[in-house]
């Protein structure tokens, strides 16, 4: 099939693109690079089926020749990134994912749209099934992304209800891997710290607890759920839910670095707890993650060690 992937040079995109032209796909990348990088596929370039878009999707999004699945990623997804691109953020959510759905609808495409588990706040419901409606503060910091990705949702549901669109919507739950850059999240934070030697910034006490999805796994479900035809939403995530404490402990154990874990404030509205229920996915999708945590932050860890290595 030919996909468009908005996003496409993020952390994820670049893997669903990859993976994409792995089984045969062709894929246009689309991305104004604004939290994306021409790094992350640079190797897929020189593949015959992949073409490089530089457009911002909130402006507007025209492809020319067939489309037959759109997959919208694009959106910062840290709250680093997100917190110094509110503005972008919200637009992206919201112009960005209206224009998508509208090349959509006039190739007669199927859509996916990535959502968050962000979109469950700081949940009063452990573990989050797809039914629980969240808790979000609309006007806190991290709303512009929470309340983006809840307007796309909304967006999307009127486009299939309204349009016909075939629409899938998927919740991707605290992904990790490499490519994901040193961008503020736990993960990417506590490896370039224990790899420099620095003390790892735990925020709080610790005692919040996430759920970490290896990469691989997410995009082999974002597969599944594009061709399942599902309309979601769906959880994509691990359920085994671990404490940001035990995560630095294992992270800096892989790193063989005798980094000391210094506590530091939690930002504001950062959620307490975080596990996905996947029954959905397990039901409609047969997908599950298999990748085990100390297995997929070993492969983290070393894509992080050989980039800063080469980096000058």
């Amino acid at each position: 099939m030919r996909a468009v992937v908005t996003g496409g040079a993020g952390f994820v995109g670049s893997h669903l693109s990859e993976r994409l032209l792995s089984r045969g796909d062709d894929v246009l990348c689309v991305d104004n690079l604004s939290t994306g990088h021409a790094k992350n596929i640079a190797s897929l370039l020189d593949h015959a089926g992949f073409h490089f878009v530089r457009q911002d999707v909130s402006v507007g999004l025209e492809i020319t020749g067939r489309v037959d699945v759109v997959c919208h990623l694009a959106s910062p997804a840290s709250p680093r990134d997100y917190l110094r691109l509110p503005v972008e953020t919200l637009l992206v959510g919201s112009y960005g994912t209206r224009n998508a759905l509208e090349l959509a609808r006039r190739h007669d495409a199927a859509f996916l749209l990535t959502s968050t588990s962000e979109v469950y706040g700081d949940p009063r419901v452990h573990p989050q099934p797809e039914s629980y409606w969240g808790n979000v503060n609309p006007v806190g910091v991290r709303s512009v992304y929470d309340e983006a990705k809840r307007f796309s949702e909304a967006m999307t549901m009127a486009y299939r209800r309204t349009h016909g669109v075939r629409t899938t919507i998927v919740r991707i739950f605290n992904a990790y891997g490499p490519r994901m850059g040193d961008d503020g999240r736990a993960v990417p934070t506590f490896v370039t710290q224990a790899l420099a030697g620095l003390p790892l910034t735990v925020t709080g006490d610790g005692s919040q607890t996430r759920s970490l999805c290896y990469v691989d796994d997410l995009v082999t479900g974002l597969v599944l759920a594009l061709k399942a035809g599902v309309s979601g939403p769906v959880n994509l995530g691990n359920p085994e839910e671990v404490t940001v404490r035990r995560l630095a402990l294992a992270i800096r154990e892989i790193c063989g670095s005798s980094s000391p874990l210094t506590y530091v404030p939690r930002p504001p509205d950062d959620p307490q707890q975080r596990r996905p229920d996947i029954s959905a996915a397990r039901r409609d999708l047969g997908w599950a993650p298999r990748t085990p945590l100390t297995d997929g932050l070993a492969r983290t860890v070393s894509w992080f060690r050989n980039t800063l290595a080469n980096t000058p």
